[in-house]
């Protein structure tokens, strides 16, 4: 069974994170695969919505750090930059519905979604200053646009959790509803967009995005160049050491 698995229900486009033993960590090849699903939805003019979700208990936790490590992002393409490009490229509606842990990655990816609903039992978490590594996925852009600069510092300088409620109160997140009506509220809302215009729908979304995309597009090719600078780095490599031998960190003064 492959990680991440796709099918189209009448209009929409229903894609799942489907690596549960794992939190839906995010391999090389997972990345590809998202990306090769957004691209192609978005060529296919039967396919007006996309409802993102996940198997098991957690929506995704990041990186695999140990796939991580064998296939660090570079500097230029890579299968990361190539999702983060699906996504700002990405006009129609995206949904998400997100349950248990959203580490990392599991929590930048969702900043380029329309609707985000979040069960109860959503954890988020930005740790990457905990791997000596910067975000990723434009969030260096998206963030302090969202919530101003003072909560997107809080949220990434000291890279600590934070609940459901706390995102929604953010504006991460559209909602929260109880996890059992979690997929059932998002796909409501997917079905409602699907009915709807889909020209037009994709255009207003074009509209609200023009604003900021020199900006975002920008944010991605300097967070890119950073990233692959800071995973190569010494603090990175005395953090990722710290992580698998469970211990901390021992830094050098600069």
């Amino acid at each position: 069974m492959s990680d991440i698995v796709a099918e189209r229900s009448g209009n929409i486009l229903r894609i799942q994170f489907n690596r549960p033993d794992k939190k839906n960590a995010m391999t090389s090849s997972m990345y590809v695969a998202m990306a090769e699903f957004l691209e192609d939805a978005a060529k296919d003019d039967q396919i007006h919505v996309a409802l993102w979700h996940a198997a098991g208990d957690s929506f995704c936790a990041g990186n695999d750090l140990e796939d991580f490590m064998k296939n660090p992002p570079a500097s230029g393409e890579s299968p990361q930059s190539r999702l983060m490009h699906a996504l700002i490229n990405f006009e129609k509606p995206l949904v998400a519905a997100v349950q248990g842990a959203a580490i990392g990655g599991g929590t930048t990816m969702l900043a380029h979604c329309d609707f985000v609903y979040a069960g109860e039992s959503a954890k988020f978490q930005l740790p990457f200053v905990n791997l000596a590594l910067v975000p990723e996925f434009g969030s260096s852009c998206l963030l302090p646009l969202r919530f101003g600069y003072m909560s997107a510092a809080e949220l990434i300088l000291l890279g600590q959790p934070f609940g459901a409620l706390r995102a929604a109160e953010l504006g991460l997140v559209t909602s929260v509803v109880p996890d059992q009506k979690l997929l059932a509220t998002a796909t409501e809302t997917a079905s409602t967009l699907a009915e709807k215009p889909a020209g037009a729908v994709q255009a207003c979304k074009r509209l609200m995005k023009a604003a900021f995309r020199d900006q975002l597009e920008q944010a991605v090719k300097l967070e890119n160049q950073v990233f692959a600078e800071r995973v190569r780095s010494d603090e990175a490599k005395e953090a990722f050491r710290a992580f698998f031998a469970k211990r901390k960190p021992a830094y050098h003064p600069q």
